[in-house]
C-alpha cells in the first residue's frame, strides 16, 4: 500500500501513517512480520507470478495458513485461499 500510495496509484483521506494506524486499530488488524520461513517458501515458489512483493504475500499466506485478499487471479496457481 505504501508503494502504491507513493507512486500515485492509491490515495487516502489522511496522511499515510495516520490512515494505516487508524485502520489497524479500527479493524483489529495485526501486521505480519516477514519471517525466515516465509523467505524459504519464496525461494521455492514456482514462477507462476513474477512480482516479488506478491510472491512474498503468497509465501506468507502459505506458511501462516491464512487467506489472501487480492483480485489477481495469478494467485490461484498457488495452494492458497484467495478472497475477492
Amino acid at each position: 500500500m505504501a508503494i502504491k500510495q507513493s507512486i500515485g496509484k492509491l490515495s487516502f483521506h489522511l496522511p499515510f501513517e495516520e490512515f494505516i494506524t487508524q485502520q489497524l486499530s479500527l479493524n483489529d488488524f495485526n501486521l505480519l512480520e516477514i519471517k525466515i520461513d516465509h523467505l524459504i517458501v519464496v525461494a521455492k515458489l514456482p514462477l507462476h507470478h513474477r512480482d516479488p512483493f506478491d510472491r512474498l504475500l503468497i509465501a506468507q499466506a502459505m506458511v501462516e495458513q491464512i487467506p489472501i485478499l487480492s483480485a489477481d487471479s495469478a494467485f490461484d496457481a498457488y495452494p492458497i485461499q484467495r478472497l475477492w
